[in-house]
């Protein structure tokens, strides 16, 4: 006796068809969807497209549906339900903290407003109404409106909709706000508070790259190369609540660099490993550094962000900084991405450090007397921010 498929099961084939004389090919695909109620018999949706990842897609957004209890069929489909069917089917690529953020619009700010409406039935003034009544900051505004417009356009590419609704949308002008990058005493004072401290060489290195906390954090040391002195930036810590199989995810999208810092940041990280080699001996057997991050706890476990962020602010208290993010470090390296900063900060390092105080001057010297050939690097090969 032949086996009942299972709700949600569905098989793609290819046909050709031969119409006034012309052959056609195109792809479909049947997904079982329930069975009728008064005959038993299984209840089927077919779907049809150019491509059978076209028609694959279309399966998968009715199997999740089908499988979850929620399947209606596209005429009948409401915007809720297609929200959640595709922040369900679609979101496989984005990070976790990405998908969270997503969902959180969609059951905060656009189901209430437009779930009950009917997916068809949805008309660009509607949109737009949604927008104009949104009680958030600009920058809220366009993110709801993002995720409304990426699920309706989803829908448009399954011919669920003929056109997006939220195309042409007018949205509210983004407020700019006015970045005050640290001074150089600023520098001064926040490198000089935080010498000898656990977040000195987490501090210095930020500063002299660029980097995020989360791609610091996630730093590991084969991706330090002292030979080559250059630093690859290949992933970074999640937050706890976002981990899986590793802590650890893409960088910001998706593609891994290469920097090329200045020297001090190389001999940073060199007086950092041997810290860590210190905290390693006073550990014992409680090390546990299994990801070999750069910048770990005393045990030697991954550095989460919010508890750095939380000695940088005692830091900071001690400095006499106040208003000053982490990630506001950057903005220093952003704006003077010059050799003279460079210059700057290696003059910090050498009033830091004493040992270094005679190899660094030498440097800045050869590089203050118009040698063509400068020892000092450029702090990033980096052109573009974000």
């Amino acid at each position: 006796m032949a086996k009942r498929a299972a709700q949600g099961a569905g098989t793609i084939r290819k046909k050709t068809v031969i119409r006034k004389g012309k052959e056609y090919t195109y792809w479909e695909s049947r997904v079982t969807v329930g069975r009728d109620p008064g005959t038993g018999k299984q209840v089927q949706r077919s779907f049809t497209g150019k491509t059978q990842k076209e028609v694959r897609e279309k399966m998968q957004v009715a199997a999740v549906a089908v499988n979850t209890g929620s399947y209606v069929t596209p005429q009948k489909m409401t915007v809720g339900q297609w929200l959640d069917a595709w922040a369900a089917g679609y979101l496989g690529a984005a990070k976790p903290a990405t998908v969270t953020i997503y969902k959180n619009n969609i059951k905060n700010h656009i189901k209430p407003a437009l779930g009950a409406v009917g997916l068809s039935d949805l008309h660009p003034h509607m949109v737009q109404t949604f927008i104009n009544g949104l009680e958030l900051s600009p920058a809220s505004v366009r993110l709801a409106y993002k995720v409304l417009h990426m699920a309706l356009e989803k829908a448009v590419k399954l011919e669920y909709i003929p056109k997006n609704p939220a195309a042409g949308s007018e949205l509210p002008k983004l407020e700019q706000k006015e970045i005050h990058p640290l001074d150089d005493q600023q520098v001064a004072a926040l490198l000089n508070t935080a010498r000898g401290g656990d977040m000195e060489h987490l501090i210095t290195v930020a500063l002299f790259t660029g980097c995020r906390l989360s791609e610091l954090l996630g730093l590991t040391w084969g991706a330090v190369d002292f030979k080559r002195g250059t630093i690859t930036i290949n992933q970074q810590l999640a937050r706890p609540e976002h981990r899986g199989v590793t802590p650890f995810i893409s960088p910001k999208n998706g593609k891994p660099r290469t920097i090329s810092p200045a020297a001090s940041v190389m001999a940073t990280l060199k007086r950092q490993q041997r810290r860590q080699i210190e905290q390693q001996l006073k550990a014992g057997p409680l090390w546990d550094n299994l990801y070999r991050v750069v910048f770990s706890t005393e045990i030697g476990e991954p550095l989460d962000q919010w508890k750095a962020e939380k000695e940088f602010s005692v830091v900071l208290k001690a400095a006499g900084l106040t208003g000053v993010r982490f990630h506001d470090l950057r903005h220093p390296y952003v704006k003077h991405t010059t050799k003279i900063f460079s210059l700057r900060l290696m003059d910090f390092q050498a009033q830091a450090y004493p040992d270094a105080r005679r190899k660094t001057r030498g440097a800045c010297q050869l590089h203050r007397g118009g040698q063509s050939q400068s020892p000092v690097r450029p702090l990033c090969n980096r052109k573009r921010f974000s």
